[in-house]
C-alpha cells in the first residue's frame, strides 16, 4: 500500500499535496506504468484522510493524464514510455553549480570583478537618496529604452570620455549586452548575413545561433578584421570590438577603421556593431577614438557595458543607434519593457552625474595598472621570464602571454590546473583551426587576480613547461 506524510503543508491542501506526491513518483518511475492504485476506500483509510481527499487527487490525475480508470477495477497509471518529453533531473552533469569564487592559486581565465572594488557605501547612499526622492518614479514605467535621466547621463560620459555626440534618444539600456544583441537581430532583420571576428568572443556566434540567422566567420590580422574578406563574405553586418580585441587585445588601427567605415557606407543595409566593453582601461597613452565617433555616415551601432567598470555582476549595458535605427525600434519593438529596474537605473544615474563614476574609473585605472606591474614584474623576476613574451598589455584588463615550450597547449594547461592555476589558450578562441600566432598563446586576465600567491603561480607555470 502507498503511503505519504501529511505532515509540514503549510496552506497547502491534503488533495493537492497527494496529487503532487503521486504525480512525482509517476514521474520517477517508482509507479510504473498499468500499476494499479489503491481503491479510494483503502487508501484512505492507511492515510488516515477522507475519501474526498482521495477522490480529488484521483480526479486531478485523471484529467491530466497521468492515470486512467477502468470502470469497476479502479485507476491505473498512464504510460509515459512512448512519451517524447522525458523527465530530467536536475544534477551537476546538467548545471554547473558554483559560487562564484574559487580555490585555485591563481584564475588567469577569470574576468570578474574583485568584490572588494565596488564602492558598496557610495551605492547604498545613492539607492537610500533615490527611495527617499524618486519613490514615486520607482513606480512608474520607464520608457521602452530605459529612464531618461539615465540615458542623458550616459549622453554626458560619452561626449567627456569618449568624444561622442549622442542624443539621449538614441541611447537604449538593456539587461547585459546579449539581451541587445538579440533586439539588434530584430531590428535589423532576421535575413541579414553578419559577420564576426575569428578569434573572438564565442558567446556572440551563441546568440546568433540560438536565433538562427546567418553568420560568417572573418579572420583577423595584427590590424584587426580584414576588410577585403568582410567584403567577400557578403555580410551586411559586422560585430567588432576595435578599442580592445578580445581575446588577441589588438587595437584597430585608424587606417584600418576608415577601411570598415567605408565597407559600411558602400551599401544602405550595412552596419557596424562597435563593441566597446572595456575601453576605459587603456593603461598607456590617451583612449583610443570610438569608431563610431569617426561615423559620419550613421552606420555604426556602438555598444557597452557598466560590468567592467563597476560590477562583473550588474547587468546593465547600453546601446547608442543611429537616428534612423531609433526611428525604426521605436515604430517596431517599442513594445519592450525596459530589463533594468527603475532602482538601478536611478542610482547609476545620480553614481554618474554626481562624479562618482569618474573618481570610480580613475581609481579602478590605477589599480588595475598596479596588478598589471605587479604580475610583468613578478614574470620578470622569475625563471619563467626566458620562456616568455609578453604581447598587447597596455590595454584592457587582460594580455597575452607566448610560451616557448614542447608541450602542447592542453597538456601544459592540465598540468597547472592540477596545481591550481587556471589558464585559457588564445587557440581554443578561434572557429577552425588556429594560425601558428596563436599556438602556445595563453590569455592573461588580471582583473580578479589575487597576487598574493603570485610568484608560487609562475613558479607553477615553469615547473609545468620544464618538467
Amino acid at each position: 500500500m502507498l503511503t505519504y506524510s501529511f505532515t509540514n503543508l503549510k496552506n497547502e491542501s491534503l488533495y493537492t499535496h497527494l496529487y503532487q506526491c503521486i504525480r512525482q513518483d509517476i514521474i520517477d518511475g517508482k509507479l510504473i506504468s498499468g500499476e494499479k492504485l489503491p481503491s479510494k476506500r483503502s487508501f484512505a483509510k492507511n492515510l488516515g484522510v477522507s475519501t474526498i481527499t482521495i477522490e480529488n487527487a484521483y480526479a486531478q490525475l485523471l484529467s491530466e493524464g497521468y492515470i486512467y480508470s477502468i470502470p469497476k477495477k479502479g485507476f491505473y497509471v498512464s504510460d509515459f514510455k512512448n512519451n517524447a518529453i522525458k523527465p530530467v533531473k536536475l544534477t551537476t552533469e546538467n548545471v554547473e553549480l558554483s559560487s562564484g569564487y574559487s580555490d585555485f592559486l591563481a584564475d588567469f581565465s577569470s574576468n570578474q570583478t574583485r568584490p572588494e572594488n565596488f564602492p558598496f557605501s557610495i551605492w547604498a547612499k545613492l539607492m537610500r537618496e533615490t527611495f527617499n526622492t524618486n519613490s514615486p518614479d520607482l513606480m512608474t514605467k520607464p520608457p521602452c529604452g530605459g529612464i531618461i535621466g539615465l540615458r542623458k547621463a550616459i549622453a554626458t560620459h560619452l561626449e567627456q570620455f569618449r568624444g561622442m555626440h549622442v542624443q539621449p534618444e538614441e541611447i537604449f539600456i538593456g539587461a547585459g549586452t546579449e539581451y541587445l544583441y538579440g533586439l539588434l537581430i530584430q531590428l535589423l532583420g532576421f535575413d541579414k548575413k553578419y559577420a564576426i571576428e575569428n578569434p573572438g568572443y564565442e558567446k556572440i556566434a551563441a546568440i546568433y545561433n540560438s536565433y538562427n540567422v546567418k553568420y560568417h566567420y572573418i579572420p583577423m590580422d595584427e590590424k584587426g578584421i580584414l576588410v577585403n574578406e568582410l567584403e567577400n563574405s557578403g555580410a551586411d553586418v559586422v560585430h567588432i570590438s576595435p578599442s580592445h580585441h578580445f581575446p588577441t587585445g589588438i587595437v584597430t588601427p585608424i587606417s584600418r577603421r576608415y577601411e570598415l567605415l567605408g565597407w559600411a557606407a558602400a551599401s544602405a543595409n550595412r552596419y557596424i556593431i562597435e563593441d566597446d566593453y572595456d575601453s576605459e582601461f587603456r593603461l598607456t597613452g590617451k583612449p583610443i577614438p570610438s569608431l563610431q565617433s569617426m561615423d559620419i555616415t550613421q552606420k555604426v551601432i556602438y555598444i557597452n557595458t557598466f560590468t567592467k567598470s563597476l560590477s562583473s555582476t550588474m547587468r546593465i549595458s547600453y546601446m547608442v543607434l543611429p537616428p534612423e535605427l531609433s526611428n525604426r525600434f521605436l515604430e517596431r519593438l517599442s513594445f519592450y519593457s525596459c530589463t533594468v529596474s527603475n532602482f538601478e537605473q536611478y542610482a547609476l544615474m545620480r553614481f554618474i552625474n554626481e562624479g562618482y563614476f569618474e573618481k570610480h574609473i580613475n581609481r579602478m585605472r590605477n589599480f588595475y595598472h598596479k596588478q598589471r606591474d605587479i604580475l610583468l614584474d613578478a614574470i620578470k623576476r622569475s625563471p619563467l621570464s626566458s620562456h616568455v613574451t609578453i604581447m598587447e598589455e597596455d590595454s584592457g584588463l587582460h594580455f597575452l602571454l607566448k610560451l616557448k615550450m614542447e608541450l602542447s597547449d592542453k597538456e601544459f594547461m592540465q598540468r597547472a590546473l592540477q596545481k591550481g592555476v587556471k589558464l585559457n589558450s588564445l587557440s581554443a578562441y578561434y572557429h577552425d583551426s588556429p594560425d601558428d600566432f596563436a599556438a602556445h598563446t595563453f590569455i592573461i586576465n588580471y582583473s580578479y587576480l589575487n597576487t598574493e600567491h603570485l610568484a608560487e603561480a609562475i613558479k607553477v607555470l615553469y615547473d609545468c613547461i620544464k618538467k
